[in-house]
C-alpha cells in the first residue's frame, strides 16, 4: 500500500461518521421528534404537550418539547426551528405563530430531509407533510351563531382580535364576522382591535376597548362580545369582572382553562368554543411517525370543534375536553 494514501483512507470513515452525525442522537435507534408550540404558558399548549407525549409513548419515539415563552415572539420560534434543523431531528411537529414568517424555516427543514407536520395554525406554504388542526373558520362561525341566538338576532356587538399573522385566530375572526354579516339585526361596533398574545396585553386592550362603550351611569352600551383564543378570552373576562360587567353582557369565548371553566359555570361567560388540543398534539406526532415509517398520511386532518355551554359542561365527553387529565402525561 502506498503510505501517501493512508491519511486519505483514514479520513473516509471520519467523513462517513460525520455524515451520520447530522441526525439528532437517538438512543438505540429511536427517532427524535421536535414538537414546537406557539408558546408554552397557556393551558392549551399543555394539552397539546400531553397529547404529544401519549403518542410518543405509543409509537416508541422520543420527543423534544420546546417553544417560545410568548406567542408573539416570532424570532424565538424561528430560532427553535432552525436549531432543530441543524441538530438533524427525524421530524418536526410545528404550530407556526406566524403564517408567513415560518415559511423559510419550514422550507429549510424539508430541503434538509426533515419532514414537518403543521398543527393548530396554517402556514402559507406547501412545504409540509400534513396539517392537523381545528376547522378554525367553522369555530368562529359557530361562536358567532351562538351569540346571535343569545341576542335573539338583535344587538350591538364587539370582537377583540388576537394578533396579526396568526392564521388560526384570523380564520376564527373571519368566521365570526361572516356570521354577523348574515344577521341583519346585528351591529358590529368594533372588530379591529387586537389583544395580543398574553393575558396582560389582552386585559389592557379589553379595558381600552370597553372604556368608550359606556353610558353616563357606567353601564356598557353593547350587548355581546366575542374573543377568538384563550388569552383574549381571559383578558376580556378579567376586564368585565373588574368593571362589574361580567354576566351583564353576552360573552362567547374560545378555548378553555380552569378560570374560564369557572366563569362558564358562574354565567360570566355564556359559551366557549373548544378545540381538542390533546388530540392535536397526539395526531401531530402520530402523523409524523407514520410518514417516517413510509405510511400514507392525510394532507388535512380535522381535530374537531365543540360549542360548550353551562348546560352541558358536566357531560363526561365535555368534561374530557374542558378538564383533561394531563398529570399522567406531564409528570
Amino acid at each position: 500500500m502506498n503510505l501517501r494514501t493512508l491519511p486519505l483512507l483514514l479520513l473516509v470513515p471520519a467523513l462517513v461518521l460525520t455524515g451520520c452525525g447530522k441526525k439528532e442522537a437517538e438512543p438505540k435507534g429511536v427517532p427524535t421528534i421536535a414538537v414546537i408550540p406557539k408558546g408554552t404558558t397557556h393551558e392549551f399548549w399543555k394539552s397539546i404537550h400531553a397529547g404529544a407525549v401519549k403518542a410518543a409513548r405509543e409509537s416508541q419515539v422520543e420527543i423534544i418539547w420546546k417553544g417560545p415563552l410568548r406567542e408573539d415572539d416570532r424570532d424565538a420560534q424561528i430560532s427553535v426551528v432552525e436549531d432543530f434543523v441543524s441538530r438533524g431531528v427525524a421530524g418536526i411537529v410545528l404550530a407556526p405563530l406566524d403564517d408567513v414568517a415560518l415559511r423559510g424555516p419550514v422550507a429549510n427543514a424539508t430541503s434538509s430531509g426533515i419532514p414537518v407536520v403543521i398543527i393548530d395554525s396554517d402556514l402559507k406554504s406547501d412545504d409540509y407533510t400534513s396539517f392537523a388542526a381545528t376547522d378554525n373558520y367553522l369555530g368562529g362561525k359557530i361562536g358567532g351563531e351562538e351569540l346571535i341566538r343569545l341576542l335573539n338576532g338583535k344587538g350591538r356587538v364587539i370582537m377583540l382580535r388576537c394578533q396579526e399573522g396568526s392564521a388560526s385566530t384570523v380564520q376564527r375572526e373571519q368566521g365570526w364576522l361572516d356570521a354577523m354579516a348574515a344577521a341583519p339585526g346585528i351591529v358590529v361596533v368594533s372588530a379591529n382591535q387586537y389583544g395580543g398574545a398574553t393575558v396582560e396585553t389582552a386585559y389592557r386592550a379589553s379595558e381600552n376597548l370597553l372604556a368608550p362603550l359606556k353610558n353616563a351611569q357606567g353601564q356598557l352600551t353593547i350587548d355581546g362580545i366575542f374573543t377568538p383564543n384563550e388569552s383574549t378570552t381571559f383578558g376580556m373576562l378579567r376586564a368585565l369582572q373588574d368593571g362589574g360587567h361580567a354576566g351583564r353582557v353576552h360573552f362567547v369565548g374560545f378555548d378553555s382553562s380552569i378560570k374560564l371553566v369557572e366563569a362558564l359555570r358562574n354565567k360570566h361567560i355564556d359559551a366557549l368554543v373548544l378545540q381538542n388540543p390533546f388530540a392535536m398534539g397526539y395526531l401531530g406526532v402520530k402523523t409524523i411517525v407514520a410518514h417516517l415509517r413510509g405510511e400514507k398520511v392525510e394532507r388535512r386532518i380535522d381535530t374537531g370543534v365543540t360549542l360548550v355551554t353551562a348546560s352541558i359542561m358536566d357531560r363526561p365527553d365535555i368534561k374530557e375536553l374542558i378538564q383533561p387529565d394531563l398529570a399522567k402525561w406531564l409528570e
